[in-house]
């Protein structure tokens, strides 16, 4: 097999050619192999080659697997593969190797695919971009002055790069659909409770966190939640099974879809960039020439849901999480073991009290409740998954007058001042402007999709993303698949020379 053919095809397609034995798992990874010493140079995606331990691992695949002998890369954040580090991101644990297996990592191994890598991203999963100071930004295939997003970013860029053609992802805030839509592929964010997080890790931001995959078919995202889902003992969450596997679903029709659509910004202040309203108006056309019902509706949550529900969540857990590093250090964590932004966000964390924290879970609960009214009257809900295309490696980063004013008040230790104050107020508009609509569904637990439908005219991906209600991960495939043969767009790769 040359690279160019192991580009042709998907995971599914690459797992039936070894089992018809026309190809052979380590013939696979030698591919991988090649296409990533060429592409990922350009790209940065690939921050911890593992190729000796996926020869071993190819070498030696259970003999039953729905995807036996397809290359994998792993994100560098939460999950833990025995033996390899994990860094999060961060220089504090640089030195850090994981002792055991996730489950997400025994199923996979179980499935027969074959990990030879981590993937590149930001510190401890923090941004919509993924520049970590550790490893230097990740970068789009589709043009390498652009983000491939984040906090999946290093994933995604090599999966559109053509290295892989799956790998793992996660999401607490956006962070798979937002690199899918960055590198134009398919990524869905699982219900709450569909993968477990353990043994290590009940939940991850109040709830907000999910394990997911980011793929460039539909159907390898149904086989790979297929291999992943279902509760195990001990998890916080325990979800309905799915009726039949999600590799049936996306051979089944959706039916008349009720869509509620929405390309308005969040903050009356601020604007969608007009390529992102296009995609989601070419979309709404589409679906209505498919059979379904698309009504133009106000976004049913107000900006608050950002400054009163995700933010206090997001520093408080940025705490614990600088909390949890110094356990493992040893020792109080200092300045030099994070990002300036990561230490700000934790010690806004220590400002905020217990009561703020459960307010915002009470307030979560709210959202919930109103959301799941919303979708008794519509299937789905159509949005952009962000405010603008693709952004310039480095556009969100901090200004050096910023980076200046951080450094005094991590200095002087005046981080209770910030509460409430109107620079507080205005940093919160200024992040998540760029990210309006993903973290919704973070906070009701929801399945949320990104899909490929649209390209700038300077040939950059913008995504459409669409959720559904709690638990419906077989809707969300029916229609993606009905999209996805309505509109293919498998074949639209950037132009990477090998």
């Amino acid at each position: 097999m040359t690279t160019d053919e192991y580009q042709k095809y998907d995971a599914v397609g690459l797992a039936q050619l070894v089992k018809d034995g026309e190809v052979s798992p380590l013939e696979l990874l030698e591919n991988a192999r090649v296409l990533a010493e060429k592409r990922n140079p350009a790209i940065n995606a690939i921050v911890h080659p593992l190729y000796e331990e996926g020869k071993a691992m190819a070498a030696n695949l259970p003999e039953e697997g729905s995807l036996r002998g397809v290359p994998l890369l792993v994100k560098d954040l939460g999950l833990q593969w025995a033996g390899t580090p994990n860094r999060f991101g961060s220089k504090g644990y640089l030195d850090f190797v994981s002792q055991t297996d996730s489950y997400y990592i025994e199923r996979c191994k179980k499935a027969g695919l074959v990990l030879f890598g981590k993937t590149n991203t930001p510190e401890f999963g923090l941004t919509p971009f993924t520049e970590p100071s550790l490893f230097g930004p990740s970068r789009n295939p589709w043009n390498t002055k652009y983000s491939s997003g984040g906090s999946s970013g290093g994933s995604a860029a090599a999966v559109a790069a053509g290295i892989v053609p799956a790998a793992t992802a996660s999401d607490g805030g956006g962070s798979i659909r937002i690199p899918a839509s960055c590198c134009g592929l398919f990524g869905l964010k699982p219900s709450r409770g569909r993968v477990s997080l353990g043994p290590g890790i009940g939940q991850g931001w109040g709830g907000a966190v999910v394990e997911g995959s980011v793929t460039r078919s539909v159907r390898d995202s149904a086989a790979m939640l297929d291999i992943l889902q279902g509760f195990l003992p001990g998890d916080p969450y325990q979800i309905q099974a799915p009726e039949r596997p999600y590799a049936e679903e996306i051979r089944r029709d959706p039916g008349k879809l009720r869509v509620a659509m929405c390309s308005r910004h969040l903050y009356e202040s601020r604007s969608v960039d007009v390529e992102c309203v296009r995609a989601v108006e070419k979309t709404a056309r589409l679906l209505q020439t498919l059979g379904h019902e698309v009504e133009e509706v106000p976004l049913p949550y107000g900006p608050e849901v950002f400054k009163e529900l995700f933010f206090p969540v997001v520093v408080s857990e940025t705490a614990a999480t600088l909390r949890t590093m110094g356990k493992y250090l040893g020792r109080s964590v200092e300045t030099g073991d994070v990002e300036l932004n990561t230490w700000l966000l934790a010690k806004l964390g220590e400002v905020y009290t217990g009561a703020d924290y459960a307010h915002a879970m009470f307030l979560w609960n709210q959202l919930s409740r109103q959301m799941a009214a919303f979708h008794q009257q519509y299937d789905v809900f159509l949005t952009p998954v962000l405010s603008r295309p693709p952004i310039e490696i480095g556009e969100l980063q901090n200004t050096t007058q910023e980076n200046i004013s951080l450094k005094l008040l991590q200095k002087t230790g005046g981080y209770r001042f910030l509460k409430g104050s109107k620079t507080l107020d205005d940093l919160i508009e200024r992040t998540f402007s760029y990210i309006p609509y993903t973290a919704i569904a973070n906070m009701t637990g929801q399945p949320s999709m990104s899909v490929p439908l649209h390209w700038t005219e300077t040939n950059l991906p913008v995504g459409v993303m669409f959720t559904g209600r709690m638990g419906e991960e077989d809707l969300l495939f029916r229609l993606a698949s009905q999209l996805e043969t309505a509109q293919p767009w498998f074949d639209s790769r950037p132009k990477m020379q090998l």
